[in-house]
């Protein structure tokens, strides 16, 4: 058994598998958002389409979303905040970054997703990206390790200070 890509700290069958494979619901907003980054690291694209909102489902790129999971890395999810979102509540926001790589290429998307509650089971309607995704050039250098720049001394005795 696996941690679930979410990040939760469970395994993925205890976490969001039974969400994915259509078991169970999620029961919060939060619990969506995580299952959603998470058929994206399993490529569970059907997933993804069946927990848009169904006005927004015939817009989902179902090929294009494939792709893009398939070729990233999924490195993990970090959840920000919630707003409502609760078992209880019918609409709900989740503020989070979802980071991955790509060609390389570490990247961090932040995102305040919208969701509602349609008939007792959460949906995602839509998202605000915020800020400009993060991409970082080079691999991250570590304080302890050789100075890039070839001075032959740590990162943190050069160019690190």
């Amino acid at each position: 058994m696996s941690n679930c890509p979410c990040g939760s700290g469970t395994t993925f069958e205890q976490c969001c598998e039974p969400y994915i494979q259509g078991r169970e619901t999620a029961p919060t907003a939060e619990a969506l958002m995580r299952s959603r980054y998470t058929a994206y690291a399993v490529n569970s694209l059907e997933y993804l389409r069946d927990t848009l909102l169904p006005e927004e489902r015939e817009e989902f790129d179902i090929e294009a979303a494939r792709k893009w999971s398939e070729s990233a890395e999924w490195e993990g999810l970090e959840i920000l905040g919630t707003e409502q979102g609760g078992a209880e509540d019918e609409t709900g926001a989740v503020d989070f970054i979802a980071r991955y790589s790509q060609s390389g290429v570490h990247q961090a998307h932040r995102e305040l997703g919208s969701f509602r509650k349609v008939e007792g089971r959460w949906l995602y309607v839509d998202g605000q990206v915020r800020g400009e995704p993060q991409r970082r050039a080079a691999p991250k250098v570590g304080r302890n390790e050789p100075c890039p720049c070839g001075s032959g001394k740590k990162y943190k005795k050069c160019c690190g200070r």
